[in-house]
């Protein structure tokens, strides 16, 4: 099974209705058809029914930033699987660091809403990564396994479609410094071994891992050339349309 690169744009807390229709359908009449790579974009809750209907009729897939871990209820604030689905999500980024840094996420409530997506049939863009303490420490590895083991225990899965995977280095995001292609590599082929030991080797040969830290059009081709990335989830650069285009066509060049 060929692994199909994926270009995710997470938009966090930007773009107004009227903004993201000039940003979607920038991307949409930039790249009549993106070949063999799939393309996602994540907008604030606020715009995903709204872009999901722009897109209906494209190749463009819409994912949510967040879920909660309930169904409904008295919880404000929060938005449950069946309201991002309901709303045209085919996708949903979970246990990204900024929700884990400054909502204090952790790796069992992460889990919960991994169970979450699965429960309303939302593929999760599941990011584990470490912080630049923990890598000097030497402790990178250690952390991204933990992560992985509890984000996944227990939802038993064997079909590699089901599962994004999202390797982001704190350190990387949003600072403009990126890992080197060494340390990127070495990473993802560690973590498809995590994942050939938590599920299954072929599972983990087929599942689909991206890389995301201050990616942009200057180092994107380099780093979705490594055998072992297939895609990016993209921060900042997402928000400019030549800028994302131009990332997405990298990909359909390797």
């Amino acid at each position: 099974m060929n692994r199909i690169p994926l270009i995710a744009g997470n938009w966090k807390m930007n773009m107004t209705l009227y903004e993201s229709k000039g940003l979607v359908l920038g991307i949409h009449y930039a790249i009549k058809y993106p070949h063999d790579v799939e393309v996602v974009v994540a907008p604030p809750f606020t715009a995903i029914s709204f872009v999901s209907g722009l897109v209906r009729s494209s190749y463009i897939e819409v994912a949510a930033q967040d879920i909660s871990t309930h169904d409904a209820g008295a919880f404000t604030g929060e938005i449950s699987g069946s309201m991002i689905r309901g709303a045209g999500c085919r996708y949903v980024i979970v246990g990204h660091s900024e929700r884990r840094q400054y909502f204090f996420e952790t790796d069992d409530l992460i889990n919960q809403k991994m169970a979450a997506a699965r429960t309303h049939k939302l593929i999760p863009i599941l990011c584990v990564g470490e912080t630049l303490i923990e890598r000097e420490r030497g402790a990178c590895f250690n952390v991204v396994e933990r992560q992985l083991a509890v984000a996944l225990s227990g939802l038993q899965t064997r079909d590699p479609l089901s599962l994004v995977i999202a390797y982001e280095p704190v350190w990387a995001i949003g600072t403009g410094r990126t890992a080197t292609l060494e340390q990127i590599n070495e990473m993802h082929a560690f973590i498809r071994s995590t994942l050939a030991g938590v599920i299954d080797p072929v599972f983990a040969s087929q599942v689909r891992v991206l890389y995301g830290g201050s990616v942009n059009s200057k180092n994107s081709a380099a780093i979705l050339s490594l055998g072992d990335v297939d895609g990016a989830l993209i921060g900042g650069a997402s928000l400019r349309v030549a800028e994302f285009v131009s990332i997405i066509k990298s990909a359909t060049n390797n």
